[in-house]
């Protein structure tokens, strides 16, 4: 019996996908359904929602059921010099999905690749991202952005703050007009504000949008790593990559590589994830960080035939 046939589509696809990591080196992680409220409370510029179901337990010790898996993660991973852990799981998170109107139980499978880490590693996520979509349906394209490109853009403008937070609202939202008028407001200089504008016009095929960011930036560190990581997906993987600086994403969570996946059928993204060396710092581990999650609760909207 086909397993698609007795399984839902949730179910097939967390099944496939904990294979799929499996089979590429990655071990199952588990964890408890709740964590101690500090975690989050110190930690709530990582989180995608501030607002966390909490209960005081047996001890008097303030506790939520976790709004977030990677935070957990990070905090019970030890880490040796040189070591570099590379972690799978099938999560259930609580938190209030933006537009809903209250909390939601939302499971999801990912992975965690923590320590010391390079671009072959990196490329091998994107690598995992890609197939975690055509696992899903065969019909799915990954948006790539690199938010190192885009720090970089914002400190050439000299834009910081709440200009900086504006700026990547228009950059998310395609705002060309908008990002024209802030600059001008801020007395960005024409060069700079090029290089902004470039950000919105570059979309689509790599072999395209490459040559134009190197056109604008030159020897970019960023321009080089995502031609690196492109280069280094297969065919069949780089088909189905766009890339794209409107891919939204906190600045204060993510420092690099930055993407998105979806699939035909499922308005909103089902995938999820980036570099977040920041949060490393922050929890005092040493080395680098890059992990996705895949949503699975919007499955149930893909087409019949490809559940």
């Amino acid at each position: 019996m086909q397993i698609d046939n007795i399984l839902s589509k949730e179910e097939a696809a967390a099944l496939r996908l904990r294979a799929l990591y499996a089979e590429n080196g990655y071990r199952p992680y588990k964890m408890s359904k709740f964590e101690a409220y500090d975690l989050y409370a110190n930690n709530k510029d990582f989180l995608a929602s501030e607002r966390i179901i909490t209960f005081t337990d047996v001890s008097g010790r303030l506790m939520a059921l976790k709004p977030d898996v990677t935070l957990s993660i990070i905090k019970n991973t030890e880490l040796a010099p040189g070591q570099t852990e590379k972690l799978y799981y099938n999560e259930t998170v609580y938190r209030v999905p933006k537009g809903a109107p209250g909390f939601r139980e939302m499971q999801q499978v990912g992975l965690e690749c923590i320590g010391e880490t390079d671009t072959a590693l990196a490329a091998g996520v994107i690598r995992l991202a890609c197939r975690s979509l055509l696992a899903i349906s065969p019909k799915c394209v990954l948006d790539l952005s690199h938010f190192g490109l885009v720090s970089s853009a914002l400190e050439a403008a000299g834009l910081t703050g709440r200009a900086a937070k504006e700026a990547v609202t228009c950059l998310n939202e395609k705002n060309a007009h908008g990002l024209l008028a802030l600059c001008e407001e801020a007395g960005v200089p024409a060069e700079a504000r090029n290089r902004l504008a470039t950000l919105i016009r570059c979309y689509g095929e790599p072999a395209s949008v490459l040559p134009a960011l190197r056109d604008t930036f030159g020897d970019n560190e960023a321009v080089t790593e995502l031609a690196a990581l492109v280069s280094a997906l297969a065919p069949e993987e780089r088909n189905m990559v766009r890339i794209d600086f409107s891919v939204p994403g906190n600045l204060k969570y993510y420092n690099g590589v930055v993407f998105k996946g979806y699939v035909q059928g499922v308005p909103q993204y089902v995938l999820s994830g980036g570099q977040y060396d920041g949060l490393m710092q922050r929890m005092r581990k040493n080395g680098r960080a890059l992990g996705f999650a895949v949503y699975l609760d919007g499955l149930w909207q893909l087409p019949e035939q490809e559940g």
